[in-house]
This record gives structure tokens, C-alpha cells and sequence, in this order.
């Protein structure tokens, strides 16, 4: 009996031991990359375009001192973060060019930055008489005497894009070379079919992410500008002339109204050298708040120079095994040198490149020979891809319109890096 015991616990404790191993060699999440990289600072106005005007000062001389502090802010405190400038200089750009600007840079993050402005009031100080021709007779009327006086309007707003744009941010998230695949390839082009359901249903999805997190950072913004004793007029959406450039840039988008130009006082304070520091520093706290949030919920990996890996060559005898492929919460990070690619079957058949098989994929399809059991076969490849993202889409392409086998292949400096044919 007390040897059936010993047997009983020898082998209880192999098995926890063994459980416990293969816990710790199990791999942990997936790390993905930072959420917040690349800021894209917008100077409002600029060049021929002074914006509005105070008594002394205009609104595109005060939008961009306030943008150079904010980015020297964000890059003295922020060694992670790139900053991208839309203008460094009192220069026109269209804000066309501007949202051009963003999307090529890949920003994670635009926030542009302008003044408000009023019109001046006026008061009644009195009257007088003046004379008017009614038909042959002249009549005395009063007229009124009235005052101008500088607008007292003040307080700072900051504003995303209104829900009635929403088509159109969807439609700069399709265009542009950074949307959700980072597609600036020919085949991602192709691979992003608007009629697609499964392409509709991911950038709405992506829209409406975006827009929550730049209604949470604009409310961040007002309410740091609020702790520093300023009038704050609130967050709101904006459905008007001057905020174009928000539904253009595929990617969270914030407008900031430092102030009102036009009041006499909120002039000096925009134009001196505490008032700048300060509302610098109020937008940089929102975003400091906000990248923190994000990365509260996230598993991000360390920004750490990546290890020298060996390239492993091609193998000519292995089987063909089918791999999953799971899309990402955000786009991975672009490495230089590795590329995606999509098998679309393996066969002993002979196809041309132009066969009909191949025409509902667009892009090109390339064809290599493969020696199985000493039998030739015929591997044929589709499209050439930066990203994981970008080619995962191609994969479901692929799949939809037939080659229920295919995966995605990594390439490193043109060597195939897995070990599959």
C-alpha cells in the first residue's frame, strides 16, 4: 500500500512539474506595435492666408509659434513620438497639401491649430438729424450714432469633424496610402474593393474608432486648458468652412482654438511668450493623457533595435501546410527589408500568368517550379506586400474568389523565410 502511494505522488509531481514547463514555454501575447508614433502638428493658415486679424497681430504668426513650441514640447518629452510638421515657416500650403502631408508621414495623431475671431460690437451713443428726399419735400429722420468696440468674445474651443462627414472620412481612410493596411502598393489598391463588405465593414470600423478617440482628446485639451484658469467653450464637432482638413487626414484629428484674436486682451495674451508657453503645454498634457490611455489598454512592445535574424533558404521538399492569419488591432510597424507575399496553390498543372484562374485577382502572378518526391510541380505567387495587414487582406481575396488553400509567405531580401512550400 505505501508503495502504490510513493507511485501515486512520484507521478502527481511529474505532472505538475511538466504543466508548469510547458506553461512557462507557451508564447505570450503578441506585442504590438506603439499606438501612438508619428504626431502631425498643423500651423493654421500661412503665406498669403494671414486667417484672422487682431489689432496688431495675425492669426497664421500666432498658429505657428505655438505649433514649434508644442512639437519641441512633444520630442523633449516624448523621445518615442516622431513629430511632422505641416509648415515650419510662414508659408501657403492648400489644405489639400496639408492632409497630404499627414497621410504620407503616416501620422497616428493631426492636430491643427488656428485662432477664433468675432466681429466687433456696436452701441448707441446718440442720435442726429439728418434730411431725406420723400418726393418733393425733404424730412427730418434721426439717425444713430453708434460706437464700435473690439469683440469681448474669448475662451478656446477645439473641434473634431462632424458626424455628417463621416462619408467623407471614411472615404480619405480608403484613399489615402495609410489607412488601416498601410496599402501603398498597386495590388493593395486593388485589394481594397469599396463593394466589398468585408472592406466597408473594416473602414467604417476604423472611422468610428477614430472618431471617438479625437472627441476623447479634444475634450482632454479643453479640459487642461480649463485646470490653467482659461474660459473653455467645449468640445464640439464642426460641420463648416475651415475644418476640411480633419475629415481628410485618415487618422484621429483634433482642431484647436487657442482664443479670440479680435478681444484686445486675448491678443496679448496669444502673442506673448508665457501665453504661447502655456497653451503649448496644455495641448501637450491632452496628449500625454491620451497616448498614456491607449497604451493603458494595449500589449505594446518596447521600441528596441531588433535583433539581426538568419535567413533561412527556400526548402525544395516539404508539403504544402495551409497557416492562419489573424488581422491586428493597428497596422504593424514597416520593416525595410521583409516583404509579404500570397501562394495561391501549388499544382502540377501549368498556368500562365494571364490565365483566366488569375484574372479576378488584378495585380501580377509569378510562377516557380518546385521538385516534390522527385515530381515537378508548379508554385504560383501573388502580389508583393509591405505589411502583414496589407497582404492579410490580399489573403482573403485570394480565398474569396477560390484559392481556398492560400497563405501568406514572408520574404526577407528576397529569400522566402518560411519553411513551406
Amino acid at each position: 500500500m505505501r508503495w502504490n502511494r510513493l507511485w501515486i505522488l512520484g507521478c502527481g509531481t511529474l505532472f505538475i512539474c511538466t504543466f508548469f514547463i510547458q506553461a512557462k514555454n507557451l508564447p505570450g501575447p503578441r506585442k504590438q506595435d506603439k499606438p501612438l508614433r508619428t504626431i502631425v502638428i498643423d500651423a493654421g493658415h500661412g503665406g498669403s492666408d494671414v486667417g484672422a486679424r487682431g489689432g496688431y497681430s495675425t492669426e497664421k504668426e500666432v498658429t505657428l509659434d505655438v505649433a514649434l513650441k508644442l512639437g519641441k514640447i512633444i520630442e523633449e518629452n516624448m523621445p518615442d513620438v516622431k513629430v511632422v510638421y505641416t509648415r515650419k515657416v510662414d508659408r501657403f500650403d492648400d489644405p489639400r497639401r496639408k492632409a497630404e502631408i499627414a497621410n504620407n508621414a503616416r501620422g497616428d495623431l493631426f492636430i491643427s491649430i488656428h485662432c477664433s475671431s468675432a466681429p466687433k460690437g456696436r452701441k448707441i451713443t446718440g442720435y442726429k438729424t439728418v434730411y431725406r428726399k420723400k418726393g418733393k419735400r425733404r424730412i427730418a429722420v434721426k439717425q444713430p450714432i453708434y460706437k464700435y468696440f473690439a469683440s469681448e468674445a474669448q475662451g478656446t474651443e477645439t473641434y473634431v469633424w462632424a458626424t455628417s462627414k463621416n462619408n467623407a472620412k471614411m472615404e480619405s481612410l480608403k484613399e489615402s496610402s495609410v489607412m488601416v493596411l498601410d496599402a501603398n502598393s498597386e495590388e493593395a489598391k486593388e485589394v481594397m474593393d469599396a463593394a466589398d463588405p468585408e472592406t466597408f465593414i473594416l473602414l467604417n470600423t476604423l472611422r468610428n474608432a477614430f472618431f471617438d478617440q479625437s472627441l476623447r482628446l479634444s475634450t482632454m485639451v479643453e479640459d487642461e486648458f480649463t485646470k490653467v484658469g482659461r474660459i473653455s467653450r467645449g468640445a464640439r464637432q464642426r460641420n463648416e468652412k475651415g475644418i476640411w482638413v480633419l475629415q481628410a487626414t485618415a487618422m484621429p484629428s483634433v482642431l484647436v482654438e487657442l482664443g479670440f484674436i479680435s478681444n484686445p486682451d486675448e491678443e496679448d495674451y496669444l502673442n506673448s511668450a508665457n501665453g504661447q508657453e502655456e497653451a503649448a503645454n496644455c495641448i501637450y498634457k491632452a496628449v500625454k493623457r491620451y497616448k498614456e490611455e491607449l497604451e493603458k489598454f494595449g500589449n505594446f512592445k518596447e521600441e528596441v533595435a531588433p535583433a539581426p535574424q538568419p535567413v533561412v533558404p527556400e526548402p525544395t521538399v516539404q508539403p504544402v501546410i495551409e497557416t492562419g492569419y489573424r488581422q491586428p488591432s493597428r497596422p504593424a510597424a514597416v520593416s525595410s527589408n521583409v516583404r509579404y507575399r500570397v501562394q495561391l496553390l501549388v499544382s502540377d498543372k501549368k498556368y500562365t500568368t494571364r490565365s483566366s484562374i488569375f484574372k479576378k485577382l488584378g495585380g501580377s502572378v509569378e510562377q516557380e517550379q518546385v521538385i516534390i518526391n522527385s515530381k515537378r510541380f508548379n508554385k504560383y505567387i501573388w502580389g508583393n506586400y509591405k505589411t502583414e495587414p496589407e497582404a492579410g487582406a490580399a489573403l482573403r481575396k485570394a480565398k474569396r474568389v477560390g484559392f481556398r488553400d492560400a497563405f501568406v509567405v514572408p520574404y526577407k531580401n528576397g529569400l522566402r523565410l518560411d519553411a513551406q512550400l
